[in-house]
């Protein structure tokens, strides 16, 4: 093993010699670390003389290369002496040969700059004639008017000429003209566009009128073709027709219908946008048509709005399509924005304007002319983009107002045909007056046409009245269309219930109740009632096809019109006005307890005078009812009267102005009741009445004055007091009224030959019967 030998302190200097720098520093830590640093400076010392004489011997080494330079050096020192020699010689020969040259040059060199300088002026002259004769095409272009082509020579001449003009005079002749001549350029353009706008102004109610005329035109070939439809469909449904749709080719093309020039408009953009005045010129164009805007919708209350109304609507729509033109083919010139605000100032002022003017009127016609033509002004405007929501708002918000004045037109038409009726039944001489009067209200009951001359169940007045119920209907629907409404026909239903109820239903029963007619006129209302009723199902068809909605979905009997109940009510009430009427008649001639004997000596078979009087005027009153009057109704009155001729029977008996009567007087009165009760059973079968009621006739309506005058002459009469037998024979009577009857129920005493009258025998034994049904009686009280 070798063992490594150790270092001595004499060789840190070579240890130091090799060492690197990166070596160094640990060397010179060490040796302080080991507290020896004498050694380190000795090793240094010892660096320091090896470096000293390899510095010597490099140095000896490059001197001698030096000495070898310097010689090398001063050798050619002396050969650039010998060539500086030559080259002076050689220089002062050629400056004597280049004397005579430079001379030559020289004179060359200035017939150069001459030539130079003419080609200059040359070109200079040729410059400034182009800019003159661009000045003058300038002027030329100018004075005809053609402003653009100005404006571009301008810019050549600015562009290719301004800065290249060797005249400075002359150049800042032409800086200083060319803005007066853009100033002068604008001036005249915006001119043009004043004179423009002017004219522009003055055709805008002619195109305002054309686009709305165009509109109508259109509106009313829609409207044939849907009524074309309609007719066509209803075919089909029926199974008489093919359903068959066509389609309409025909287009308006609106530049070509309505046309204006927009020329010095374009002009004038082009212009302004050409000088840079886009903006400027933008918010001049605005600014004016605003203002003209404001003009326009400034309505003169010198002239009635009535008069004016379209000729301002048109005004305004001119306005618009000329705006509309504008927008689409002026480039920059308005903002989708600026047009839709100057929609939303026309519209305030139309939408305060027609509210304060719709508040004024106070004729159906004005308003619907007006709204009919604001609609088509609004439909016509839709078409180029605007909102009309506002306007249809406002004219749907007069819906009340027109209907009221409607109302009351029809109201007061009603009025006048009523005064003017005369209540007698419609003769119809002829087939077209069939026509006219019944078939085109759809008031026929057959389908068979009538032999002529043919009396009508109404009067003049149902016919006149579905005039005007028609009328109505037209005019409730040419309001309600083309609004918001997406359909009217409820609308339109609503409105012709509110006439059908509150005007006509009102009018007939104020007729009836008014004590003014009698009962024929009475009869002859009701008869008219009864046709009006039937005759609602023809409005409603009517309301239907003006609408443009399908007739089968109204037929259901839910869809139809609530005035038909409240016609068959008023139709009840006039029947029982009519009761009532012949009832107060009945009453004048059946004062029995005045006219009727009640303490007589002998019986009249032929009975008493009031009993003739009322048979002669029910005759009077129920031969023309038949002919008036339906079955039910001619029953419900029949039996009514002859209930109301019976009760005043029993009320004569019950009467405190009748005291005491006797049996000749109940025997008097029983033929009354047998002259009556024969003349109730003839009415009751020739009115036809037997083949429906068969449950029993007027006789029946008899039955309370019969079981009275049955029990009066009665010889059991305490048989009442049976309950079986009064259920059976006196239901109809009131055992306190006939309580009180009876007890006045006093005959005389017999005569002097009375005991050998069989007679005298009856009348004892119902005497004997009526003592014992008083006590009775006055046991059961």
């Amino acid at each position: 093993m070798d063992l490594k030998p150790k270092r001595r302190n004499g060789d840190a200097g070579e240890d130091l010699v090799h060492a690197n720098e990166d070596d160094v520093g640990p060397l010179v830590r060490h040796a302080f670390q080991m507290g020896q640093p004498e050694g380190l400076l000795r090793q240094m010392s010892f660096v320091v003389k090896e470096k000293e004489a390899e510095i010597e011997e490099m140095c000896k080494i490059h001197y001698e290369e030096f000495i070898l330079a310097v010689d090398e050096l001063r050798g050619v020192l002396f050969d650039a002496e010998d060539l500086k020699s030559q080259l002076h010689s050689d220089n002062f020969k050629l400056q004597q040969v280049g004397s005579a040259l430079l001379v030559k040059l020289e004179d060359l060199l200035e017939c150069y700059y001459v030539k130079k300088n003419v080609a200059e002026a040359v070109k200079m002259s040729n410059n400034c004639v182009q800019v003159l004769e661009l000045c003058v095409k300038c002027n030329n272009q100018i004075s005809e008017g053609q402003f653009y082509s100005a404006l571009k020579t301008l810019d050549l001449l600015v562009k290719s000429y301004l800065q290249n003009i060797p005249l400075k005079a002359l150049k800042m002749v032409i800086e200083r003209r060319i803005p007066v001549i853009k100033l002068h350029i604008e001036k005249n353009i915006c001119g043009q566009v004043n004179e423009w706008m002017v004219q522009i102004r003055s055709l805008a109610r002619n195109i305002g009128q054309t686009a709305i005329g165009r509109t109508a035109t259109v509106r009313q070939r829609d409207e044939e073709m849907l009524e074309q439809q309609r007719k066509s469909e209803e075919l089909c449904i029926s199974g008489v027709g093919n359903l068959a749709y066509t389609l309409d080719s025909e287009q308006f093309d609106e530049d070509s219908v309505i046309k204006f020039d927009l020329t010095p408009l374009y002009r004038a953009c082009h212009i302004h946008d050409f000088l840079g005045f886009r903006e400027k010129f933008r918010e001049y164009y605005y600014t004016n048509r605003l203002l003209q805007l404001n003009s326009d919708l400034e309505i003169s209350s010198a002239q009635p709005f009535v008069e004016s109304y379209q000729t301002f609507f048109a005004q305004i729509a001119g306005f618009f399509i000329v705006e509309d033109r504008v927008l689409r083919t002026a480039g920059f010139l308005l903002l989708g924005d600026q047009v839709e605000t100057m929609w939303e100032t026309a519209v305030a002022k139309m939408t305060y304007l027609l509210e304060e003017q719709f508040s004024c009127m106070e004729s159906v016609t004005h308003l619907l002319l007006v709204k009919d033509y604001v609609t088509l002004f609004g439909s016509t405007l839709r078409q180029y983009g605007h909102d009309i929501s506002t306007l249809l708002d406002v004219l749907d918000s007069s819906n009340d107002k027109y209907h009221q004045l409607l109302l009351e037109e029809c109201r007061q038409q009603t009025v006048d045909v009523l005064g003017n009726d005369s209540y007698d039944q419609m003769l119809i001489k002829k087939e077209s007056d069939y026509e006219n009067v019944i078939l085109s209200f759809n008031l026929q009951t057959s389908d068979i046409m009538p032999a002529f001359p043919y009396l009508a169940p109404f009067s003049s007045m149902v016919p006149d009245v579905c005039c005007i119920v028609r009328s109505f209907i037209k005019g409730s629907v040419d309001y309600l269309s083309h609004g918001m409404h997406m359909n009217i026909f409820d609308v339109v239903k609503k409105y012709l219930d509110k006439f059908l109820i509150d005007v006509l239903n009102a009018i007939l029963l104020d007729t009836i109740n008014s004590g003014n007619i009698g009962v024929p006129q009475v009869m002859q209302i009701a008869a008219n009632i009864a046709v009006l009723e039937r005759a609602c199902d023809y409005f409603l068809r009517n309301a239907a096809q003006l609408c443009g909605i399908p007739c089968r979905p109204i037929e259901k009997p839910q869809a139809a019109l609530c005035a038909k109940v409240v016609l068959r009510t008023s139709r009840d009430a006039a029947y029982a006005a009519l009761l009532s009427m012949v009832n107060k008649e009945i009453d004048k001639f059946m004062t029995l307890t005045v006219g009727v004997n009640w303490t007589p000596e002998e019986t009249n078979q032929n009975g008493n005078d009031y009993i003739h009087e009322v048979v002669i005027y029910l005759h009077s009153i129920l031969t023309p009812a038949q002919n008036f009057l339906p079955l039910d109704a001619m029953y419900k009155v029949g039996s009514g009267v002859f209930e109301h001729i019976s009760n005043a029977i029993v009320d004569a008996f019950a009467s405190d102005s009748v005291k005491r009567f006797n049996a000749n007087a109940v025997i008097n009165i029983e033929y009354d009741l047998q002259i009556i009760e024969n003349f109730a059973d003839e009415r009751f079968y020739l009115a036809g009445l037997g083949e429906i009621y068969n449950e029993g006739s007027f006789k029946s309506s008899l039955v309370e004055a019969r079981q009275l005058i049955n029990l009066l002459l009665s010889s059991q009469a305490e048989n009442f007091m049976n309950p079986v037998i009064r259920e059976k024979s006196y239901y109809a009577l009131d055992y306190k009224k006939v309580s009180a009857i009876c007890d006045k129920f006093k005959d005389s005493p017999d005569g002097i030959f009375g005991s050998l009258s069989n007679k005298n025998a009856k009348q004892s034994a119902r005497k004997k019967s009526m003592d014992v049904l008083k006590k009775r009686l006055k046991d059961f009280s």
